[in-house]
């Protein structure tokens, strides 16, 4: 079987706000908008279809980034001022986390109060 994730709906008060967001922030070029979705689309193609809801939970979303793509992210996020932690559950305010793996990472919220994560790969493994 060559079952592939193609696309998940991210639930989001103002849809093209939250995905020029995400995008902005993993510097990928905004999609035009495919029906009512807002998507944006990793490497990997599975898209990230930022849909209207009045009444949204909280998802996480984690984005595997090069070492180099992760500086850059990191960057945008401390140059716009988006507070990040080191932790899912948001107590280590400011901080990035490192793994003896070698992977970092660091988690910050979307307009809409998403957890979004960025991280390395494990050491030695492809990004």
């Amino acid at each position: 079987m060559s079952a592939e994730l193609n696309h998940t709906i991210v639930p989001a008060h103002d849809p093209q706000a939250s995905a020029q967001f995400l995008a902005g922030i993993l510097g990928l070029p905004g999609g035009p908008p495919v029906a009512h979705f807002t998507p944006v689309t990793p490497a990997n193609g599975v898209s990230l279809d930022f849909d209207h809801h009045d009444h949204r939970g909280e998802h996480h979303y984690a984005f595997q980034l090069s070492d180099e793509e992760f500086e850059a992210a990191f960057g945008r996020i401390r140059d716009r001022g988006i507070t990040h932690y080191a932790d899912p559950a948001c107590r280590q305010p400011g901080q990035v986390y490192a793994g003896k793996s070698g992977r970092r990472g660091t988690y910050f919220r979307d307009p809409d109060g998403h957890l979004m994560e960025i991280l390395t790969p494990v050491r030695g493994e492809p990004a």
